[in-house]
C-alpha cells in the first residue's frame, strides 16, 4: 500500500560517493533508475564525491560510501549502501509502505 504523496512533491538527494568505485557507480546508477522509475520530473539529486570534498563529507556527518541522503520532503533520511535493493529504499525515502 502506497501513503498518499502529492505529485508537486519535489524529492532532494544527495549521493555520497567516493570516487568511481564499483559500489560508487552502481549506487548511481540505482537512483537514477529509481527517480526515473518513481519521481519522474520530481527529483534533484546532487552527487558529492568524498575524494574531492573530504571536508564537506565530515561537516555533514558521512562517514561511510555510498550514502544516499534525503533531504526533502522531511523527514531527512540515511541509506547507506548501494541502493540496490529497490524496495528497501522506496520505503526508506516514503514511497511505500511496510508489508
Amino acid at each position: 500500500m502506497k501513503p498518499v504523496i502529492s505529485k508537486g512533491r519535489i524529492f532532494r538527494f544527495q549521493l555520497y560517493v567516493a570516487g568511481e568505485g564499483p559500489n560508487s557507480l552502481q549506487a548511481i546508477t540505482n537512483l537514477n533508475r529509481l527517480c526515473k522509475a518513481h519521481l519522474p520530473g520530481r527529483n534533484t539529486v546532487e552527487i558529492v564525491d568524498v575524494f574531492r570534498h573530504p571536508d564537506r563529507a565530515l561537516k555533514d556527518g558521512i562517514f561511510m560510501t555510498p550514502t544516499l541522503v534525503k533531504l526533502g520532503p522531511l523527514p531527512l533520511r540515511r541509506i547507506v549502501g548501494s541502493l540496490s535493493d529497490t524496495q528497501a529504499v522506496l520505503q526508506a525515502i516514503g514511497l511505500e509502505s511496510a508489508p
